[in-house]
Order: structure tokens, then C-alpha cells, then sequence
């Protein structure tokens, strides 16, 4: 135990002395892309590269006279291996920036080395709220689950739902889904009948589906990570509840766009709340998706590269404005308060507490021209994360 307090001791020194390096490192600026790319969650990491890639490919590798190089490792989802990385990546390489975070628990792992470096860290994909708390130079561009939950926990009651069971993979985001949903659920009048969670490694949903089915609720209500909504919806379908008259109401990590096409007939009809669909009917999403696909041999972009996209657009934009001058805390200056017109629609990094602010849509699941989509009909406009509220 002492031996290893002496090497973390030792290793937030080795921080500490190459932090005065890091600023003064010549005509190069790096962003260090710490993403799972392989494992259960390779799917985060790897729309979020491509999106990234896409950015400087359509805005130059040349930002204020800097020369930016972007450094990706892969973290397989294990937040001490994430912390191993980030450690090497501000020291040994010296990055300006450190970017990605596929899942809460590397963000947080993160979180000591960003602020004992001053080194801003952009979270494109980890969403729980919490997470912006845990270091003054953590900005997100991603989402945060209470943000797409609370916009469910209204539409549900009001479209004939009274009883849910909420089923949620048994980490923050999960966490932060399960109250935020229930809570306002049963603020409108309905009943929750249980709440499930299942556990984050090898997720096995049969025994908890079969427990929904026992409990004959109206909808079960559902969030799991990015690139485990299929898995969900086969078994959910297998098991016959559609056709027992419970319907599947879900935040849109469910129906993600990179996999939806897999699902299948099954997934129609599907409500989801989430802040970004592929097929958002705006000109600059159009014209993102377009280039993504072309770039990316026709893989169709989801929530998580909306993430990365704008999350380089943030750090590129800091970079303009410092001039390529001065180190983490005016990068980090500059990232607050950005506001933009996103392919999601207008977004504004919230200079307080350093989180998104976007709206928020609900979407059916319908198929056009053969492919399936998450086809939105409802928006609530500009939703800060309801976590910070109080």
C-alpha cells in the first residue's frame, strides 16, 4: 500500500515538473485521445476517432500558427489503464489537451492528472454528471444522462404509460438514468414497479428481462452504454414482451445510430429522448453525415462522433482565440462560454460549470428509404445538465 502511494506521489511530481515543458514546446500542439478501442465499448472509440479525424481533415492540421498532432491510445475501457496513459501523455508527450473518455469511471480516473497538470480535458463521451465536478479544467461536449432522463420522465405519463420498471447498467450514467427518470416519472403520477441494474462487465439482460415480464409493466424504461443497445433490444424481442403489450421506452444509447440498422422491424416504433440523431433535419448535419459516411466507408455517425466533432471544434476554437499562446488555464478560458451552431443543433458550453447545454429530442424509430432511423417529433430547447440544477 505505502509502495504504492509513493509511486502515485512520484508520478503527480513527474506531472508537476513537466508541466513549465508542456507550455513551451515550440510550434506543435497535441491533443491526447484517450478512447476505448477495443473491448465492449471499441464502437465509442471508434466513432470518436473518426469524427475527430473528419474535423481536422475539413479545418487543417494547422491551428494559430500550431501545428496539431493528435496522439490516440486505447484504453480498453479499464480506468486505470486510462490513468496509466494520461499520465504518459502529459508528461512523456507533452500534450496541450487531453481528449475522449469513453466511460465515467476513466473520466474520473482522469480527472487528479488534468488538474494537477492544468491541462483541460475535453470529455466527448462519458456522461454522468458528476464528472465536471471532479476537475476545474474538465469540459464536456458530450451529454449527461439526467439531461435526456428528466425529458423521458415527461413524456411517458402523458402518453398513456402509468407503470414502469426501469432496467439500467449499474454504473454513474446508469445511476444518474435510473433517479432522474423515476423521479420525475412519478413526480407526473406514474407508478415505478422495481428498479433493475445490471452490472457494467459481461451484462447478461435474460434474468432481468424475465423478472419486466413477470412484473407486466406498461414500458420498461432503459439505458445501457453506447454499443450494448442491440443486445438489449434482440433479448427484449426474443422474449416475446412487445407482443405482451410492454413497450420499450429507453434514452437513445438504446437505438444508437451505429447499430440500428442490426436490430431489425423489432426496433420500430422505439421512443427515445437524446441529443442527437443522424437523422436531425438540418443543413449542417446533413452535410456532416455526408462527409462522415464518405470518410468512413459508409459507417452512419452516432451520438458519440457528434461528441468527438464538436469537442475538437471546442479545443481548436480555445487555440484561435489564445493565439497558440499561453498554457492550460487560457485554453481553458477560452472553452468557456463557446457558443455554436453544432450538426445537433446550437449548442453553449455553460461557463460556470463547464457542461453542455443543447437540446434535447424525443424520436420514434421509423424506416426511410429501407434504413431505419431515430426520426424526431418532439425538442426541448437549450436543457442544462439537471444534475447542477440544485
Amino acid at each position: 500500500m505505502q509502495r504504492r502511494h509513493l509511486v502515485q506521489a512520484a508520478g503527480l511530481a513527474a506531472i508537476a515538473l513537466a508541466m513549465p515543458l508542456a507550455q513551451a514546446q515550440g510550434n506543435t500542439f497535441k491533443i491526447g485521445l484517450v478512447l476505448p478501442m477495443t473491448g465492449q465499448q471499441a464502437s465509442t472509440g471508434r466513432q470518436i476517432e473518426a469524427a475527430a479525424r473528419l474535423y481536422m481533415a475539413q479545418n487543417g492540421d494547422t491551428v494559430a500558427g500550431k501545428k496539431v498532432e493528435l496522439i490516440v491510445k486505447d484504453d480498453t475501457s479499464l480506468p486505470d489503464v486510462t490513468k496509466r496513459l494520461a499520465q504518459e501523455l502529459v508528461v512523456n508527450d507533452k500534450v496541450n489537451v487531453l481528449a475522449g473518455f469513453g466511460i465515467t469511471p476513466s473520466a474520473m480516473a482522469t480527472a487528479p492528472i488534468a488538474t494537477q497538470s492544468k491541462t483541460p480535458m475535453v470529455v466527448m463521451a462519458a456522461a454522468t454528471s458528476s464528472i465536471t465536478e471532479a476537475s476545474p479544467y474538465i469540459v464536456r461536449t458530450s451529454f449527461t444522462l439526467p439531461q435526456v432522463s428528466v425529458a423521458m420522465g415527461d413524456w411517458a405519463p402523458k402518453n398513456g404509460i402509468k407503470s414502469v420498471v426501469s432496467l439500467v447498467t449499474d454504473y454513474g450514467p446508469g445511476n444518474d438514468a435510473e433517479k432522474f427518470f423515476t423521479e420525475r416519472f412519478q413526480l407526473n403520477g406514474g407508478k415505478v414497479l422495481d428498479k433493475l441494474r445490471v452490472p457494467l462487465r459481461n451484462p447478461d439482460f435474460a434474468p432481468f428481462l424475465q423478472k419486466v415480464r413477470d412484473a407486466k409493466p406498461d414500458a420498461l424504461f432503459v439505458f445501457v452504454p453506447s454499443g450494448a443497445g442491440a443486445a438489449v433490444m434482440k433479448q427484449f424481442l426474443e422474449r416475446g414482451m412487445d407482443k405482451a403489450g410492454i413497450k420499450l421506452i429507453a434514452t437513445g444509447d438504446v437505438t444508437d445510430d451505429d447499430q440500428l440498422n442490426d436490430m431489425g422491424d423489432g426496433a420500430l416504433g422505439v421512443v427515445t429522448t437524446h441529443h442527437y440523431s443522424a437523422a436531425h433535419p438540418s443543413a449542417a448535419n446533413r452535410k456532416f453525415v455526408e462527409a462522415f459516411q464518405k470518410a468512413n466507408k459508409n459507417m452512419r455517425p452516432n451520438f458519440m462522433a457528434m461528441g468527438g466533432y464538436d469537442g475538437m471544434r471546442v479545443i481548436y476554437e480555445a487555440l484561435k482565440t489564445t493565439k497558440g499562446q499561453g498554457g492550460g488555464d487560457a485554453l481553458l478560458a477560452a472553452m468557456k462560454g463557446q457558443i455554436f451552431e453544432s450538426p445537433r443543433g446550437q449548442v453553449l458550453i455553460d461557463a460556470q460549470t463547464r457542461d453542455i447545454v443543447q437540446d434535447v429530442y424525443l424520436r420514434k424509430v421509423e424506416k426511410k428509404d429501407g434504413q431505419l432511423y431515430n426520426v424526431e417529433f418532439d425538442v426541448i430547447k437549450a436543457v442544462k445538465d439537471p444534475g447542477k440544477a440544485k
